[in-house]
This record gives C-alpha cells, sequence and structure tokens, in this order.
C-alpha cells in the first residue's frame, strides 16, 4: 500500500466511523418533526411528489447513457484518480453555485426550478466519478450504487446508519437488489432528500438573500456528495483497516 493510500485509508475510516453515528438527539427531534409534518400532508401529495422524483431521476439515472470521461486504465494509481475526481467534484461545484445563485436571484418560480436542475447535476457528477474510479455506469447495479450513494449523501442520520450498512456490504446485497427499479421504495428515498434539503433551500426562495443562499446551499452540497462518493468507491477500491464503531 502507497502513502496515499495509507493516508486515504485513514480518511476512510474517520468517514465511517461518521456514518455509523447513533443519531443525537437533535437529529432525533428533527426526525420526529419532519415524520409528523409529512404525516400531515395528505398522501395524494407525497404519492404526487414521489412520483415526480422518481421519474425525474430514472430519467437521469436509468435513460440516457451518459457519455462520461474516458476512464482511466485498470493499473491507475489512486492517487491519481483521485485527483481527477477532485477536479470533476470541482467543475461540477463551480457549475451548481453558478446555478443555484440564478435561480435564487430569479424568484420562487425561477427557485423552484432549481430542484430538478440540481438533481441532474449531482447525478452527473457520480457517473464522472464512477467511471474515474474504474465502474463501467452502463451496469444496472452501478447506477444501483450510484442512486445509494445519494440516499447516504441525502438522508437523516438513522437512514444514513441503515444505507450504510447495505453499502458496506454491497458485494453480498447487489446480488438481493431488484432487476427492476419499479421496484425500489421511492417514496422514502424521496421523503429523506427532501426533508434534508428543506431547510437548505428553502430560504432561496426568499427575495433579496435567494441568490447568496442559493450560491452557498449548492456549493455544500455538492461538496458533500463529492466526499461521500469518494469514501463510497474507496470501500471498494482499497483494504479498509479495522474500523471501530462508536
Amino acid at each position: 500500500m502507497t502513502s496515499y493510500e495509507q493516508q486515504a485509508n485513514i480518511e476512510l475510516q474517520f468517514w465511517q466511523h461518521r456514518m455509523q453515528k447513533k443519531p443525537s438527539f437533535t437529529d432525533k427531534v428533527s426526525k420526529t418533526v419532519q415524520t409528523k409534518i409529512n404525516d400531515l400532508i395528505p398522501d395524494k401529495v407525497h404519492v404526487a411528489i414521489t412520483t415526480a422524483i422518481e421519474k425525474m431521476i430514472k430519467a437521469v439515472l436509468f435513460g440516457a447513457k451518459y457519455t462520461t470521461s474516458t476512464s482511466p486504465k485498470p493499473n491507475t494509481p489512486l492517487q491519481l484518480r483521485e485527483s481527477l475526481v477532485r477536479q470533476k467534484i470541482e467543475t461540477y461545484r463551480n457549475t451548481a453555485t453558478v446555478e443555484g445563485a440564478v435561480t435564487g436571484a430569479g424568484g420562487f418560480l425561477m427557485g423552484m426550478a432549481d430542484f430538478p436542475i440540481l438533481i441532474g447535476i449531482k447525478l452527473k457528477l457520480l457517473f464522472e466519478i464512477a467511471a474515474l474510479y474504474g465502474h463501467d455506469v452502463k451496469d444496472y447495479k452501478e447506477r444501483l450504487y450510484i442512486l445509494y450513494i445519494f440516499q447516504l449523501a441525502f438522508s437523516s442520520q438513522q437512514r444514513r446508519n441503515e444505507v450504510y450498512e447495505l453499502m458496506a456490504g454491497w458485494q453480498g446485497y447487489s446480488g438481493s437488489l431488484p432487476d427492476n427499479a419499479d421496484e425500489l421504495d421511492w417514496r422514502i428515498f424521496q421523503q429523506e432528500y427532501r426533508d434534508y434539503i428543506d431547510l437548505a433551500k428553502l430560504a432561496q426562495l426568499l427575495p433579496v438573500i435567494g441568490a447568496a443562499v442559493g450560491a452557498i446551499a449548492n456549493y455544500k452540497l455538492i461538496a458533500q456528495l463529492g466526499e461521500t462518493a469518494m469514501n463510497c468507491y474507496r470501500m471498494r477500491k482499497i483494504s479498509p483497516l479495522q474500523i471501530i464503531k462508536e
């Protein structure tokens, strides 16, 4: 193992520890409040939102065959791969920052348009990262892995614990996954994602401050997604040292 891989392994350990932390009191209170709010929303509204997000993500993730940057050769060192990954994260982060500022400055309707645009940016970034780590994004199971990375990055701590456990044992778990994306629980997916980003994105709809909030929120969300993706692929690329749970 090279010195870079050793450092990456240490970073992976710290990240894994965070993914396995028990929900804090604040996390539990926030989740309880969000659950009660969701319970007050009519079921037909949940169905409409779930359907919209499902179609949006499936169109990106399982629809068009996205072209990605040329994948590095199989024997490419991890350090070079991750240098290219960081460049991609920076590019997409800058794009999302500008997009958030523009839509945030455009008022309520433009602010609402940011939601599907940002999802597309996030998923396209994950396609690029997957390819740079040497995974074939044409493979259906690899696209499902991308979907799980997305969930891991934007879920409550309780849900994050559950998703992390599945991804830590991906080689065995992937064999049990449905061959049809329609069989996935999209309602849980959309509620977790919506609840997670609500506080970060609702202020974007406010006049005057919308542009600044949109830019900052998008910058942070893409940075978080990039870090999550890197460590998810590190789990499959390098042999992790023993992880001590909290």
